[in-house]
């Protein structure tokens, strides 16, 4: 069974790729808990709201693997997953030193087998929760979101394109992917 996470700034099509490629499976998607826990207590959130939504991100995700592994489906996709919940951190504390990071995210290590880096080629949609709209601001969040993939090893491809070139990448890369492990 493999494990395919979603990951990138916000308004990169993730949750619409997310949708598409489990109906292309026949997997399941665990939404994105992050966005319902907004959409309930705004976006005016702190550290110990982050590190809520990545723990709740994770339980939802590990308790989709185990659907997955009992009814015997070969993949399972993640929305997101702790990973970009820290980056969502840097993002929005930066450096201060009374934000550092919480030390949840630095012991996290249940990571997806295999990541979809989506590129900030999308224009981006203001949809009433999304917060980093300047393009200076979406290249910054983009190469926070690539850094924590690279400092982290794990494996991950970069999804470029629109619409139906998005979704063949994406193929493509989880097809070579599952060439080397499935």
């Amino acid at each position: 069974m493999m494990r395919i996470c979603l990951h990138g700034p916000e308004s990169t099509g993730k949750s619409t790729l997310a949708t598409r490629l489990a109906a292309h499976f026949g997997c399941e998607v665990v939404p994105e808990y992050g966005r319902a826990y907004c959409e309930t207590h705004g976006t005016d959130i702190d550290m110990a709201a982050l590190v809520h939504i990545a723990e709740r991100q994770q339980a939802m995700n590990a308790a989709a693997v185990l659907r997955a592994t009992d009814s015997g489906t070969k993949r399972v996709l993640f929305d997101t997953d702790p990973l970009l919940t820290a980056v969502w951190a840097d993002m929005m504390f930066g450096q201060k030193a009374q934000y550092a990071r919480d030390p949840w995210f630095a012991g996290f290590n249940g990571y997806a087998d295999h990541y979809l880096l989506l590129d900030i080629d999308l224009p981006f949609i203001d949809d009433g929760l999304r917060v980093y709209r300047k393009a200076d601001d979406r290249r910054h969040f983009f190469e926070l979101a690539k850094a924590e993939l690279d400092a982290r090893g794990v494996a991950y491809s970069l999804i470029q394109g629109i619409g139906d070139a998005r979704f063949a990448n994406a193929l493509a890369a989880i097809d070579d992917r599952c060439a080397v492990r499935c």
